[in-house]
């Protein structure tokens, strides 16, 4: 079987994109989803709450990523009915790395990010559907990652609060927009601090670049 020709006929583009910050991390994605040339939707959600102190961004098929969504969700409230406390986000990543690990011959066809507060510190892990992943300061994923990237490197200091730095993501996704057909429409943001998780939407997010 050509797993090649599999991958490029049902992979979807997009962007999403994750930074940390001095007092946490900021996550964000658009909203479009594309099958071939045709916008399927306008209103994906691509920004995923796992709990207070994780989010989950999603790229490529969109089944795939959900059913990964839910399965870290169930997993995540079985670890807190035991431990009494959510799943740290590099817990969450080896996990979902295991799963990817385990299809790998039957894949997934995802790329990830684990973003959240370890405590309070922030981290943020980029998975790729074999379930490689890699620790960053920054990151992002999809079709419009290489100019979102571009932005990021320009203009990312780890010093920056999650207030500050809520203006870049928003720009580097804005910046993806104009490039990356594929990406588009409504963009998605969550901040994540220690013990606090805040997403905004649409019109809420034109409000935080002023």
């Amino acid at each position: 079987m050509d797993y090649k020709n599999i991958e490029d006929s049902i992979k979807k583009g997009t962007t999403t994109v994750a930074v940390a910050c001095a007092d946490g991390v900021v996550v964000g994605a658009d909203s479009r989803a594309t099958m071939d040339t045709f916008i399927a939707s306008t209103e994906a959600v691509k920004v995923n709450k796992i709990d207070k102190n994780i989010a989950m961004t999603i790229a490529g098929s969109v089944g795939d990523a959900e059913y990964l969504v839910k399965i870290l969700k169930v997993q995540n409230e079985l670890y807190k009915m035991n431990e009494n406390k959510p799943l740290s986000p590099t817990s969450a990543t080896s996990l979902i790395s295991l799963i990817l690990q385990e299809t790998k011959f039957a894949p997934y066809y995802v790329q990830l990010i684990i973003a959240g507060m370890n405590g309070d510190v922030p981290e943020i892990y980029n998975l790729d559907m074999a379930g490689g992943y890699t620790k960053e300061s920054f990151t992002s994923t999809g079709s419009g990652s290489l100019t979102a990237l571009g932005y990021l490197e320009d203009v990312y200091k780890k010093e920056k609060t999650t207030q500050e730095a809520v203006k870049d993501v928003i720009k580097a996704l804005k910046v993806a927009m104009k490039r990356d057909s594929a990406t588009g429409n409504n963009i998605r943001i969550a901040v994540l601090t220690k013990g606090s998780y805040k997403e905004y939407y649409g019109p809420e997010v034109e409000k935080l670049i002023k």
